[in-house]
């Protein structure tokens, strides 16, 4: 078996820019940027960034449409594919791109996370472990967590 996975975070370069295909479907393409430090042979501080074409479809490129713009931070996981077609002139052109199959916002305001969206199966509310206790300082008592009788669907869920 062969992998072909891509794991990027960085910012947005642009704001999306949504279309729908024939068939109806959503499409978002946007870029993100990456960058890498690093020291040289000097010890001087050294950067180099690097510029990424991202693709997304359905339900995923509806939400980045809706929720992020150029400056955002995010967090892709995808398979890379290039795609190729003539232009005007009969010349083959090219372009590199990274489809997305899981994605998860970035950081806003200064929160330590973001909300994420998967493409594939969600945990469902079985399957996923509830919150360990926590103890309580002498003296001190603990608010209790009530949780919802019925189930969470997904679906409900705005973002």
């Amino acid at each position: 078996m062969y992998i072909n996975k891509a794991l990027l975070y960085g910012n947005l370069t642009r704001d999306p820019e949504m279309k729908a295909l024939p068939s109806g479907i959503s499409v978002v393409s946007f870029g993100v940027a990456t960058n890498r430090t690093w020291k040289d042979k000097n010890g001087a501080k050294q950067e180099s960034v690097d510029f990424h074409n991202i693709v997304a479809f359905a339900k995923q490129a509806e939400l980045i449409h809706q929720y992020l713009k150029k400056g955002s931070p995010i967090f892709v996981e995808g398979r890379i594919q290039t795609r190729s077609w003539d232009d005007k002139e009969g010349k083959k052109q090219y372009r590199t791109e990274i489809v997305i199959e899981n994605f998860q916002f970035g950081p806003k305001g200064g929160a330590s996370s973001g909300g994420e969206y998967s493409g594939g199966a969600s945990a469902s509310s079985a399957g996923a472990s509830a919150p360990k206790a926590k103890s309580a300082a002498p003296g001190q008592e603990l608010d209790t967590i009530e949780y919802p009788e019925e189930d969470i669907n997904p679906e409900d869920i705005p973002f």
